[in-house]
């Protein structure tokens, strides 16, 4: 049975990698502004999903979650159709392309193997996105917000990060583009680029790094704070806070943009 949408939804906005880490805090943030959340991520992290749809529901939101590989053009296809089929009478009004994974290790010992499974899920994984995202809103004739995930590393090169950087620098071409594209339909695209932030992800470049240099991880997350005038480490709730400015209407004039979220790592 198709689920029923509390009155004041602003509209249906996906999530992808919401298991977890930033997607998650993203989904309970659009949750709390009055999105109704379709939360997405892969088999592995199902259990993750269906803990976050229960607090979500548990605080009076609205939500589904919906398993996808993104980097598969047909699970983007059925996910988006599917989230505005679960939802009658909403309108897909955000897409968050979220979703990412990261490889350490030198460009001499990178595999080819890892270097491509790098650019699948985070630079055609978030094309894909956008693109069904973007039909689907031009369907609607009601504009939207397309919102993806670059990265520091996708504005800076790091040493044993090649594939990575080179996919969230792909991200930023691929929003400017989609921006130029859109922007007749009233469809902004913009991207969130965040420095370094307490998740999983950053646990695992911090173990890989280490292994690499021979130090402790607290090494890395030191060197990482020092780095920054702040002198800390970035909260998932930073990124969601502008994630939630970028799908609001009040980010209507901005577009084509990818803003940095690194507590001042570096200026653009």
């Amino acid at each position: 049975m198709a689920a029923e949408s509390p009155l004041k939804s602003k509209g249906i906005a996906i999530v992808t990698g919401a298991g977890q880490g930033i997607g998650r805090v993203i989904a309970l943030r659009l949750a709390n502004d009055g999105f109704t959340v379709v939360a997405n991520d892969i088999t592995a992290n199902a259990s993750k999903l269906d803990g976050l749809i229960q607090e979500i529901n548990s605080l009076g939101g609205s939500s589904w979650s919906c398993i996808a590989n993104i980097s598969v053009e047909e699970d983007v296809q059925k996910m988006v159709a599917e989230a505005v089929s679960h939802f009658p009478g909403e309108k897909l009004t955000v897409m968050v392309a979220n979703a990412g994974i990261a490889r350490y290790d030198t460009i001499f010992d990178l595999s080819a193997a890892d270097f491509d499974a790098v650019m699948t899920v985070n630079a055609r994984g978030c094309f894909l996105c956008y693109k069904y995202a973007a039909q689907q809103m031009i369907q609607q004739n009601s504009g939207g917000r397309i919102i993806g995930a670059s990265s520091m590393c996708g504005k800076k090169g790091y040493e044993g990060l090649s594939a990575y950087c080179a996919s969230k620098f792909a991200i930023r071409g691929l929003t400017q583009a989609a921006a130029l594209e859109l922007g007749k339909h009233q469809i902004t695209v913009n991207a969130y680029a965040p420095g370094a932030i307490e998740t999983s992800m950053l646990d695992q470049l911090a173990s890989w790094s280490t292994t690499a240099s021979g130090g402790a991880p607290q090494n890395y997350f030191d060197t990482l704070k020092a780095r920054t005038p702040l002198g800390i480490i970035g909260d998932p709730t930073d990124v969601a806070n502008v994630v939630a400015f970028l799908a609001s209407e009040e980010s209507r004039f901005i577009t084509g943009q990818t803003i940095s979220v690194n507590g001042g790592t570096f200026f653009d």
